[in-house]
């Protein structure tokens, strides 16, 4: 399974286009917006994030930026209704279905779960009190048998340095949850400075961030073929 992963393109998501190779699934982990507060700029990537030709499936969730998608949650839900190639997740899961070497069986599936919260952070969306109970609900609420995570913001301890810094951001419950799960492959953004990949021997962890800290497209998407089973990668590169 080719997969391709993107985040934080904050509404620069058309400069992005010409690096997508093409594959089975394109998931980009939150903060398409800037502000976050206009309809318009929200529809302005659904249309582009649905037009995207060469994949079978798109998946995506919101960050901290995408402000409308928590303040008006039933006109995101209505909108995305008339896009047809791609999945919206707010702690919720799909299940993929996809031609795999058993054919059309259930090791063949893939349980993507996603989430959009993380710990609080100045007065943006999807906030919720570092180490408090309402997070660890959120986090608790990830199935066991998930094979794909995407959350906004990273768990402690992987690809969560802001760029300068020499300190964790990343969230204690989630790193947690991972841990016990673990899922295969958990991809986020949201530290732009921490972009890039690791793998700790369970988990391939992909911090997707395609723009640095200061909003320039530096970080090329992330594409690797998957084997579920071995869990297994092979990088695409051009």
């Amino acid at each position: 399974m080719k997969i391709t992963f993107i985040s934080d393109t904050h509404t620069r998501h058309r400069d992005v286009e010409a690096d997508l190779p093409g594959g089975d699934l394109l998931i980009h982990a939150g903060d398409f917006m800037n502000a976050g507060y206009h309809k318009g700029e929200a529809e302005e990537f659904f249309k582009w994030f649905d037009g995207i030709k060469g994949y079978e499936t798109k998946v995506f969730i919101a960050g901290n930026h995408d402000r409308i998608m928590q303040m008006q949650p039933e006109w995101a839900t209505d909108t995305l209704n008339g896009y047809k190639t791609i999945e919206y997740l707010r702690d919720e899961e799909c299940v993929l279905y996809f031609d795999g070497p058993n054919g059309d069986h259930p090791e063949d599936n893939v349980r993507i779960y996603g989430s959009p919260w993380q710990p609080e952070f100045f007065d943006w969306a999807f906030n919720l009190p570092r180490n408090g109970w309402e997070l660890e609900q959120r986090w608790k609420d990830i199935p066991d048998n998930t094979d794909m995570l995407i959350t906004h913001g990273p768990p402690y301890g992987y690809l969560d340095v802001p760029d300068g810094k020499k300190f964790q951001v990343g969230c204690e419950l989630l790193r947690g949850r991972v841990d016990a799960i673990p899922p295969k492959i958990h991809v986020f953004g949201h530290i732009h400075g921490s972009a890039g990949y690791y793998f700790n021997g369970h988990t391939h962890f992909i911090n997707a961030s395609v723009l640095d800290e200061r909003y320039t497209y530096t970080n090329l998407p992330l594409t690797f073929e998957w084997d579920k089973l071995t869990n297994e990668i092979q990088w695409q590169r051009d």
